[in-house]
């Protein structure tokens, strides 16, 4: 007797097939997104971006962090006047005077936005490093001072990176970055690790919380040697000074003079490059490749 067939249009078969455990895993993405398959997630965030780097011969880079709310003078300035014309029809409204202050604050920082043009050019301009690779700008990828250096970079013809993040609110990278080299991440540990990995220095801008939280873990991870050592360059001293009392740290002993040593501050893009430059000088690795070094 010939085994019975059971044709494709049989209800049971229907409802076999559409049953999620029917599908494919690399197809099943309620499977993959699951609690189960976190480290198989974070191992495809990390492996995505490292094969996208290597394939643009991306080894060393000035990692550059900003806030994303500082931006070009001319934008800055068009928010300050639409502000303003919002108070002048109601003159006596709290939201819309806090509005002009902050769009007025705002354009006070913009100087900002230019400086990280400028850095964004000077790091593009640079020639192939000894091993035959160029540095390039690396940034989070966003709007504000990241959009800056990528787009100083993009003003001279270089490539840069941007490592995005996915985030509840709606926002998109930066329009200056590299076509190739524009990539998002789920999970910030994942970008955290890649803007360490290829780091030659950070410099970082004034900013907010992303800001400060990428400085102090680069900070951490240097002070107790967990990755080798970079100059680590704040633009803009009088906001950094106001932000944070390093010196009070050193003071209550809380971080050794080597620690303090780690900082160094610069006011334009040159006096940011050239700190940069004396440091691996000191280290003997004008070149830029990581070395473990504290000069």
């Amino acid at each position: 007797m010939a085994p019975s067939t059971i044709k494709p249009s049989d209800p049971r078969v229907e409802t076999l097939v559409a049953n999620p455990s029917y599908r494919s895993a690399d197809r099943d993405l309620d499977f993959i997104a699951s609690d189960d398959l976190r480290d198989f997630r974070l191992a495809l965030d990390y492996e995505k971006a490292e094969l996208a780097l290597r394939a643009h011969q991306v080894r060393h880079a000035i990692v550059v962090f900003g806030s994303a709310r500082i931006t070009a003078p001319e934008e800055a300035q068009a928010l300050v006047q639409a502000a303003a014309a919002a108070l002048a029809n109601a003159p006596f409204d709290p939201a819309l005077q806090h509005a002009v202050a902050k769009a007025e604050r705002r354009a006070a920082l913009s100087h900002w936005y230019t400086v990280a043009r400028e850095f964004g050019q000077l790091v593009g301009s640079l020639p192939l490093d000894a091993t035959g690779y160029r540095i390039v700008v690396m940034t989070g990828g966003g709007p504000g001072l990241m959009e800056a250096a990528n787009r100083g970079a993009a003003d001279v013809g270089a490539v840069s990176v941007g490592l995005n993040i996915e985030l509840p609110r709606e926002q998109q990278p930066n329009p200056y970055i590299t076509p190739g080299l524009c990539l998002s991440f789920h999970y910030f540990a994942m970008r955290k690790l890649h803007f360490m990995r290829r780091a030659a220095a950070l410099v970082a801008f004034p900013g907010g919380f992303g800001t400060l939280d990428e400085l102090f873990e680069t900070l951490t991870l240097v002070q107790t040697r967990r990755m080798p050592a970079v100059p680590i360059v704040l633009v803009g001293r009088d906001y950094w000074d106001r932000l944070i009392n390093f010196d009070h740290l050193l003071a209550e002993g809380l971080i050794e003079p080597a620690d303090r040593g780690l900082i160094a501050y610069a006011e334009t893009a040159e006096a940011a490059w050239q700190a940069i430059l004396d440091w691996h000088t000191a280290c003997g690795t004008p070149g830029f490749p990581a070395a473990d070094c504290r000069p």
